[in-house]
């Protein structure tokens, strides 16, 4: 059956069972929307928020995926919640359309006001936050770990593949960041991205039929407008470490296909 721990001012609807939610208030008083979707089995919602005029929306189509606090730190709610802060807004769509679903992952550890973040896994969703329509083979299996301390931060990410497994670690630390990471196709991809400081723009899109690996750091007194593109057939792994010191900001832009 489905099993709902805390019931709030929610929107839940599902549409199978043995699914659990579990959704903790911290703070109470507080104006907070939040819409929860699920259409399958063995689905987990599992997080905790404090804060106010917080906006979220979950939608879980298919088996076995997980929306919460990451496993990395645990349960935030000693601390104020997984979501602390107020005027966040969080839209995360996962999907599996096949009998035997590897489960998708959604986990985050945010505190900060004014933060935008969209999620598809399954899904591919352009730079402007538009999902398109899914592809007819998705297993699932991809993992996305969030941790976004600073403020007015915008985080647009995407993983489809038809049967491999994409991997996203994002840390960001400061404020007014605008990232778009699109992971698709067959093959596994990894993005393992730290951001340190403000007004970085990035765009990171791996595709193609191979793995490919990005290993980013990015810190310093001014951002970074970093492209960076890995759509060849063959393996691609790039890694960067930038400390920008550049009066009006530094500019990175790579191309591997």
């Amino acid at each position: 059956m489905n099993k709902l721990l805390l019931l709030l001012s929610l929107i839940i609807s599902t549409a199978s069972a043995d699914n659990l939610i579990s959704i903790d208030q911290v703070t109470s008083g507080n104006s907070n929307s939040i819409t929860v979707t699920v259409d399958g089995s063995d689905n987990e919602i599992d997080y905790s928020f404090g804060g106010a005029s917080n906006t979220v929306a979950i939608d879980q189509k298919g088996d076995d995926a997980y929306v919460g606090y990451t496993a990395t730190w645990g349960s935030g709610a000693g601390w104020g919640g997984d979501l602390d802060g107020d005027s966040n807004d969080m839209d995360i769509k996962q999907l599996c359309n096949q009998l035997a679903c590897e489960g998708d992952r959604f986990e985050f550890h945010v505190a900060g006001n004014n933060n935008s973040i969209k999620i598809g896994q399954g899904y591919h969703v352009q730079a402007d936050g538009t999902f398109q329509s899914p592809d007819s083979v998705e297993y699932g299996g991809h993992n996305i770990r969030l941790d976004v301390h600073g403020s007015n931060n915008s985080f647009i990410g995407s993983q489809r593949a038809g049967g491999d497994n994409h991997s996203n670690i994002t840390n960001i630390y400061g404020s007014y960041n605008d990232v778009y990471a699109r992971q698709e196709y067959n093959f596994d991809k990894s993005i393992d991205l730290t951001i340190s400081n403000s007004n970085n723009d990035v765009d990171i899109i791996q595709g193609g039929s191979a793995s490919h690996s990005a290993t980013i750091s990015l810190s310093g007194t001014y951002g970074t407008d970093l492209d960076l593109t890995q759509y060849s057939s063959t393996a691609q792994t790039y890694s960067l470490t930038q400390s920008c010191a550049t009066v009006g900001g530094c500019s990175v832009a790579v191309t591997q296909n």
